[in-house]
């Protein structure tokens, strides 16, 4: 098919504004470590933009969306972007440049594994996250990228539905930062309950912000097209996410004050659980899916500090993890080809398969990010150790890691 130069002006839009999303993460996250630990927690993300952007273009994008092989991970056909131009392929997003589709695609793979560094800062080692991010990307990331939007992976063939990552980035974040702060363990003083607030909320809510307007690229742009399909993908994230912050914000209050960081972070999940679904559902249907996003999420938080006694640092597994399993399984319910011809009908349009067809996704992605992500760990740790000594902990990742200060003064 010839170009279509909107489709491709979108895409190209779109890109910038999920490339966007990793600052947005980094100023999200660092906001709301200590303030010895802020500039340890931006660099996690920033060094992630140079270090995936460059293992997407010398093979990740071939592992994920490469010529199928067994439909678990994509060949290496296209290493180095060869057969990756200026031309449309013949296979995904067949109006725009292949090039085009193919950068779209390493914003994600980027953001993906930025997530993961939410559950484990403040205490694992610089040199060791890069080291098992290359080992992630690689051996998580790429295969199920490929089960779900490669060319004939298996849980493609299958109709698993995700529009734009519920299962790719969300699920497999969330359940994979569980599983490393798990083997981790918490920081100092964790279990002692000592004082660990954010040094700084108002870059909390600037991330935030980011991320909300960056994830209309990350939702819209996956149309793949700048038509009604983006349309409905744009009006349905911005409908879950704004039911999902007040949502949480009538938490926080009931329990105690209605605080921005809550409001925040519920516009997060909302964001979170609409991902998948963006595409497949209509717009009115992101209030049940926000609604219930920032429910589910914020009892999650509660409960993982509370009754699991895991120091995941910034919950990622709460607001990722479940946020995304609950967007899966919405996804499941709501769908209609009414909106997408190119989708399936949901539970509630009589089709209950969609439903277990979501369930199983769901299953096989947390099933797999979980027990690779510890093995990989497992491996970081005997050959180069994950975590900083306590010398090193107690004055903060910022000097010990960086040689560098966010703020004058002495650190806290």
């Amino acid at each position: 098919m010839p170009i279509n130069t909107g489709n491709t002006a979108w895409i190209l839009i779109s890109t910038a504004l999920v490339m966007l999303m990793t600052p947005g993460v980094a100023l999200f996250y660092g906001g709301m470590v200590r303030r010895k630990n802020i500039l340890s927690t931006m660099m996690m993300s920033f060094a992630l933009l140079g270090l995936v952007s460059l293992l997407w273009v010398l093979y990740g994008y071939s592992l994920s969306f490469g010529p199928d092989r067994g439909g678990i991970i994509g060949g290496l056909d296209w290493v180095g972007l060869r057969h990756v131009g200026q031309e449309p392929s013949s296979t995904y997003a067949t109006t725009v440049p292949h090039l085009a589709f193919m950068m779209f695609q390493a914003m994600f793979a980027i953001i993906t594994v930025a997530l993961v560094s939410g559950a484990i800062v403040e205490r694992m080692k610089f040199s060791a996250f890069l080291f098992f991010s290359i080992l992630w990307f690689t051996v998580v990331y790429c295969p199920v990228a490929h089960w779900v939007w490669g060319s004939d992976g298996w849980l493609a063939k299958l109709g698993a539905l995700d529009f734009a990552g519920g299962t790719v980035v969300h699920i497999n974040a969330g359940v994979s930062a569980l599983a490393l702060s798990i083997l981790l363990g918490p920081r100092k003083g964790f279990r002692e309950r000592q004082p660990m607030e954010p040094n700084n909320i108002s870059l909390v809510v600037l991330g935030a912000g980011l991320l909300w307007f960056g994830w209309f690229g990350f939702n819209a742009g996956s149309a793949l097209t700048s038509g009604g399909l983006a349309s409905n993908a744009f009006a349905a994230t911005n409908t879950s996410a704004a039911t999902a912050a007040l949502t949480w914000m009538i938490l926080s209050w009931i329990y105690r004050r209605p605080t921005i960081l809550g409001t925040a972070t519920g516009a997060v999940a909302g964001l979170v659980a609409i991902t998948p679904a963006a595409g497949f559902v209509p717009p009115l249907a992101g209030i049940p899916i926000g609604m219930v996003a920032g429910v589910v999420c914020y009892y999650a938080m509660l409960f993982r500090a509370k009754r699991m006694g895991v120091d995941d640092s910034l919950d990622v597994w709460a607001c990722h993890g479940i946020g995304g399993i609950w967007g899966a399984l919405a996804t499941g319910v709501f769908a209609s080809v009414a909106i997408n011809p190119a989708g399936a009908n949901g539970l509630l349009s009589g089709n209950t398969m969609q439903l277990a067809r979501q369930l199983l996704a769901v299953a096989a992605v947390c099933g797999f990010a979980f027990v690779v992500t510890w093995v990989l760990g497992k491996i970081v740790d005997v050959t180069m150790g994950l975590r900083v000594n306590s010398t090193e902990e107690t004055v903060g990742l910022d000097i010990s890691q960086h040689g560098e200060r966010a703020y004058g003064g002495m650190p806290r």
